[in-house]
């Protein structure tokens, strides 16, 4: 779990960092590349959702307690559940590089049931207006912690844990119950 010190000094930069721009319910996911496996596998957020039902989760790193032991986990674990309920894709997205990412689904076993994208200069985070400065703990400007349900390249769900980084509203558990 993450220490009363750390999650504090995380909500005051979530709370110094917000954008005005942060993407919303019925907004199109934007065409920005990330990367898959290695920096040469481009992967377009916005195309790979085109077409297809799926959830876009977000973390703010890989190899992190809350993470790695239990936001990934979770969708690895209910994989079949999205399936069942017609998710065509699930990607997980973190400013790590792509070997980072490529190795901590490979730890986790994610196998071809979650993309492991790499938002290598937080590019697609800050875009979307769901980043935050980690500057202090992290070592640079990282993502929220989030989740959303995409159809067809549009938003029609998105849930922001309320200090950027908790592990509630985004969790596998509770993006599946807004399918039911």
């Amino acid at each position: 779990m993450i220490s009363n010190s750390f999650r504090t000094l995380l909500t005051r930069r979530l709370s110094s960092s917000s954008s005005l721009l942060q993407i919303k319910v019925g907004d199109k996911l934007p065409s920005i590349t990330l990367h898959q496996s290695s920096p040469g596998n481009q992967v377009d957020v916005g195309q790979l959702f085109s077409g297809k039902k799926g959830i876009l989760f977000a973390v703010p790193g890989a190899f992190t307690p809350g993470c790695s032991k239990t936001h990934l986990p979770g969708y690895v674990q209910h994989y079949p559940d999205f399936k069942s309920k017609g998710m065509d894709v699930i990607a997980c997205v973190s400013v790590n590089d792509a070997f980072v990412m490529d190795a901590w689904g490979k730890s986790a076993d994610v196998g071809d049931k979650i993309q492991m994208l790499a938002d290598t200069s937080a590019e697609f985070s800050k875009t979307i207006g769901l980043h935050f400065d980690a500057t202090p703990v992290l070592g640079n400007v990282r993502s929220k912690r989030y989740a959303m349900v995409v159809e067809d390249g549009v938003i029609k769900h998105l849930s922001v844990e309320p200090d950027g980084t908790g592990l509630t509203c985004s969790l596998a558990q509770s993006v599946l119950e807004l399918l039911d």
